[in-house]
């Protein structure tokens, strides 16, 4: 009887000792927040990109190090607590790649923790470092400058469809630094090229559906996309969105090109790699405030014949030629 009783004892002891061994050996880990604006499935491509990046700097999830994260899941008014939750777990490195309104609410939330950011705003004019070269503060990283890029993508859409006199630029009403700078750029762009500009505005996957249909009636002349993650987390529904109601569009990545949008101008998804690599290398010691902030310089035109051809168009050479891929 005694030695069952002290059986059960040790076992009982052993079992309420195994969460207290295991929490021990999370703890001897350096922990990384990860703030995403929205939701894991729409987020797994960059996520891969985001864990080689780390691979490559020596840093394993589970094995070397822990990962803490938080999901928006498409509410961008979230991330601020999001963000804050992160502080108070005392992780060592914030990454924030993808998303602006992340970037903003990660600096704003700590001026000591490391930060890492992959925006397609200018970190500059966006008060998240003082140079690219020299970020001098907690926050580095890469951008895309893709907002930037909407009055090219503006151009390139005109010189497919010279006759529209009108075009649409779709914003995310919930990322207004981004939405603002984009209409602004593009005002002046439609301007130049005497075209109409009208705005239209999607901030939940309902609102999706509504301007497409609202579009694809209207008959529009085309449809720039201004760079946001909730556009690049749904940029193949987006695409198929626009084919299915005749609506020429063009977005910054291949992908969206690739599921049915007319065309693409931008950069690609390598920066998701970069914030992991840069998340690693701060977790051995390295300042973000001596770590140059990347700037995407590989930019592509990829054009989609099929899905121009769907929409009774005809790709004019001067573009043809430019193109680095066509996707028949």
């Amino acid at each position: 009887m005694m030695n069952r009783r002290r059986f059960l004892g040790a076992l009982s002891a052993g079992l309420l000792a195994a969460p207290v061994v295991a929490e021990t050996q999370q703890g001897a880990m350096p922990l990384i927040g990860f703030l995403g604006s929205e939701s894991p499935p729409l987020f797994a491509s960059f996520l891969r990109l985001f864990h080689q990046g780390l691979n490559e700097a020596g840093f394993v999830e589970g094995k070397n190090v822990a990962i803490e994260y938080r999901w928006a899941e498409g509410r961008n008014d979230r991330l601020p607590a999001l963000a804050a939750d992160l502080v108070r777990h005392q992780v060592r490195v914030i990454a924030a790649p993808g998303t602006t309104p992340g970037a903003l609410a990660a600096k704003r939330a700590t001026a000591t923790i490391p930060v890492v950011i992959f925006t397609a705003g200018d970190p500059v004019e966006l008060g998240l470092v003082t140079t690219l070269n020299r970020p001098g503060g907690n926050v580095t990283g890469a951008t895309s400058l893709g907002g930037e890029l909407a009055p090219k993508r503006l151009e390139l859409l005109h010189e497919l469809m010279p006759r529209a006199n009108d075009v649409a630029l779709l914003v995310n009403p919930t990322n207004p630094t981004i939405a603002e700078s984009a209409i602004n750029a593009m005002q002046s762009a439609a301007r130049s090229l005497a075209l109409q500009l009208h705005i239209v505005r999607a901030g939940s996957p309902r609102d999706l559906d509504s301007v497409f249909t609202a579009l694809g009636q209207r008959r529009a002349g085309g449809l720039v996309i201004a760079v946001d993650s909730f556009f690049t987390g749904r940029r193949e529904q987006v695409a198929a969105l626009a084919l299915r109601h005749g609506v020429p569009a063009i977005y910054q990545y291949r992908d969206f090109a690739a599921a049915g949008g007319v065309m693409s101008y931008g950069g690609d998804l390598e920066p998701y790699r970069l914030v992991g690599q840069y998340t690693g290398r701060i977790l051995k010691g390295e300042k973000p405030a001596d770590m140059p902030v990347h700037q995407a310089t590989k930019l592509e035109l990829v054009i989609n014949r099929k899905a121009v051809t769907a929409l009774g168009l005809t790709i004019p050479s001067s573009l043809l030629l430019r193109a680095d891929h066509i996707i028949e």
